[in-house]
């Protein structure tokens, strides 16, 4: 007959029991498998919005804006020997909300340049500053 199911063997037959057991421990596999991949569907959420809660957090708090970046920058360029012209020297102050970064000065001469960098805490530095790093770190807080 068309479309029928030929009869299983005799010695092929399963007990039904056996059938049921299978049937049962593929459901509780199935089961298993399922929990754990909610499991781990619910640790991946946690862990984004930890993540997201740690990315957005200083900058919400302060409109968009992380005041611990190095975002005051200005530069001062100058002639640092009378005999010399063209402004190759600089010093460029960078620093932060807080007035925490750093200045750095080249002074050109003829033969050669020399580079300095000094910390600042506080818009200070433990180090004497010069008069045109001075001017960087004051035009950097008018920008």
């Amino acid at each position: 007959m068309p479309g029928s199911v030929p009869p299983v063997p005799a010695d092929l037959q399963l007990d039904r029991d056996v059938l049921e057991w299978v049937a049962l421990g593929g459901a509780v596999a199935a089961g298993l498998a399922l929990l754990l991949v909610l499991f781990a569907l619910g640790r991946v959420r946690a862990l984004n919005k930890k993540i997201r809660r740690i990315v957005a957090g200083p900058r919400e708090a302060f409109g968009g804006i992380d005041p611990s970046a190095l975002r005051h920058v200005a530069v001062v360029r100058y002639d640092a020997f009378g005999d010399m012209g063209g402004r190759m020297s600089f010093s460029a102050a960078m620093y932060d909300d807080h007035g925490d970064g750093l200045v750095i000065s080249a002074i050109n001469g003829r033969s050669e340049t020399r580079s300095y960098a000094k910390g600042l805490k506080a818009f200070g530095s433990d180090q004497q500053l010069s008069p045109e790093e001075e001017d960087a770190i004051a035009q950097a807080r008018r920008d």
